[in-house]
């Protein structure tokens, strides 16, 4: 696990429901769990304060760091596609793309990276598409500087048309399988942490969970049901997350506040 990408879900999953902010101490312990070292995590946060996603300042308990408005927008537009909190119903259009691709192959790449975030599957070198319009789009491709003209088209063929379209933009049968294997990797983790486990370990098991589904948004769209395949193993999958991630809620809520508490309780003793 990379430590950018564990503070992502660290600010996204626990702390941006409690003021998106922790003192630098906090964040070493809470990732420390995951085997996470102390340089990897500095070293982290540093990254993510030059790229805009966290700003320093000083709390009571020490040194910390806060979410911008830049990476609040990015943690809540993700909680809600973890959880499936904004969905929308499909209006049978696309939102289609059609752009001039970077002459570098490293910026294709990382455009490429971000356009499947945002729920784009590519028809073609130079045409994405997507289900819903993805609101930071626009801004996506003025920041990299790229041309593209953009419009919302319906298949003439309705929804069998369509579905030939998601499926010339999608490998959906490896990402179906990606779910079958989240499932089948995650269960013997899951099912040892049992209510005799520590909180610690409660948390730590729960983290790794949200980790591992975190890498869907990155692969799967989330395809309105009518695009979906019969049985779709994203569903199933979808059901399995849902019931350990709340079964393990509140002791992971527990040890984030333990963390959380140790650096004020250590505030207050030195301000005595």
């Amino acid at each position: 696990m990379q430590a950018r990408s564990a503070l992502f879900d660290l600010y996204g999953d626990h702390l941006r429901a409690r003021g998106g902010r922790a003192p630098v101490a906090a964040l070493v312990k809470l990732l420390a769990p995951l085997g996470i070292a102390p340089p990897a995590v500095r070293t982290a946060v540093s990254r993510m304060v030059r790229q805009g996603w966290l700003e320093p300042l000083r709390l009571a308990s020490g040194p910390g760091y806060s979410i911008t408005p830049k990476a609040a927008r990015r943690l809540d537009e993700a909680g809600a596609r973890i959880y499936r909190t904004g969905r929308h119903a499909w209006d049978g259009r696309f939102d289609l793309l059609v752009l001039e691709a970077p002459a570098s192959r490293r910026e294709r790449q990382r455009l490429a990276a971000n356009l499947t975030y945002l729920g784009y599957g590519t028809l073609d070198d130079c045409t994405w598409v997507a289900t819903r319009p993805g609101e930071d789009v626009d801004v996506l491709l003025a920041e990299a500087g790229v041309r593209y003209e953009r419009f919302t088209a319906a298949h003439a063929a309705g929804t069998p048309g369509a579905m030939g379209v998601v499926r010339r933009a999608w490998d959906l049968a490896e990402i179906g399988r990606a779910y079958e294997r989240f499932v089948a990797e995650q269960k013997p983790l899951l099912t040892g942490v049992t209510v005799r486990s520590s909180d610690e370990e409660a948390y730590a098991a729960r983290f790794r969970l949200v980790h591992a589904w975190r890498t869907f948004l990155f692969r799967d769209p989330q395809l309105p049901p009518a695009l979906l395949p019969e049985r779709w193993p994203g569903s199933s999958a979808a059901s399995f997350f849902d019931r350990h991630a709340a079964r393990l809620r509140p002791a992971a809520d527990r040890y984030v506040e333990h963390c959380l508490d140790a650096g004020n309780r250590l505030a207050r003793q030195k301000g005595r």
